[in-house]
């Protein structure tokens, strides 16, 4: 049991520590917007926030989870949409990209699941902010951030207060990455992998639930499946495009909103299992 404590502390803390530089830079610009914000300022933000589901969408699509956290906290501050939030996490390929690279998968065939992702990422991102419409930019909500936190913002440097937001969300994210690093272990990856092959015309559902999990292992799980050809690309995709890593975590924490937050999960959800009943019922194959 000591050796399984310490081998999954020792994974939270590479975890963890992948996340700081993006958390900081995040921390940094929101720091930088509530020290200068203007009318100007305001108005560049909204404007570029029609277009932010694109931009979303295609930084999503590179494999690394820090892009999903750099956008919870500009969506906790209500600096970027709803609905690039939303492009963020279906494009996110988090550890799917470097596990199908190590397995020598056809590079045709990675490509072509990194641009469905963000493909479906940046549409279904559109179509969230065409319905519900993003608010003013206000920087009272960076504000309250700070005032939850009690850093006294106002009273130091843009990179010390953002210092500051970055190691206290930091131990959070540890606490909580290694309390699912720990239940992971426990229970086995080949258990949630024996969910995933019993589910039969189920199976994009239950992958998608396994894909909420905020943990990289939902990804590898649902990757490695694939790879081996126990699951079709339908089931896969819509574990992937569940699968937004540590984002969710970051997002309840962030965002006091949490009718706004279940809607974000729900929307994810959905449109990851519609994606992937959608494919199987097309017999799309790579």
């Amino acid at each position: 049991m000591l050796h399984l404590i310490i081998h999954t502390f020792e994974h939270s803390i590479i975890d963890t520590v992948k996340l700081i530089p993006f958390l900081l830079v995040v921390f940094v610009i929101l720091e930088y917007i509530e020290h200068s914000m203007n009318n100007k300022t305001s108005a560049i933000i909204e404007k570029s926030g029609k277009v932010g589901p694109l931009i979303g969408g295609a930084l999503g699509a590179f494999p690394q989870c820090g892009f999903s956290a750099m956008a919870t906290n500009l969506f906790g501050s209500k600096i970027i949409t709803m609905g690039t939030l939303v492009a963020v996490y279906l494009s996110t390929s988090d550890e799917m990209l470097p596990i199908m690279i190590s397995q020598q998968s056809s590079i045709s065939k990675v490509l072509t699941i990194v641009l469905l992702k963000a493909a479906f990422g940046i549409i279904v991102g559109f179509i969230v902010d065409l319905i519900f419409k993003p608010s003013p930019v206000n920087i009272s909500n960076i504000e309250s951030m700070c005032h939850d936190e009690h850093c006294n913002c106002k009273h130091r440097s843009p990179f010390v207060s953002a210092l500051h937001h970055t190691i206290h969300i930091i131990v959070i994210i540890m606490l909580v990455t290694f309390a699912l690093n720990f239940a992971i272990e426990l229970i086995g990856e080949d258990t949630f992998a024996s969910m995933v092959q019993s589910a039969g015309i189920f199976a994009p559902i239950v992958a998608g639930i396994i894909g909420l999990i905020p943990n990289c292992a939902a990804s590898v799980i649902i990757t490695q499946l694939y790879i081996s050809g126990t699951i079709t690309l339908g089931t896969t995709m819509a574990g992937l495009l569940a699968s937004s890593g540590i984002g969710w975590v970051i997002l309840f924490r962030v965002n006091k909103n949490l009718k706004e937050n279940f809607k974000v999960m729900s929307i994810v959800y959905i449109s990851a299992i519609l994606c992937g009943i959608l494919i199987d019922m097309l017999k799309i194959t790579l």
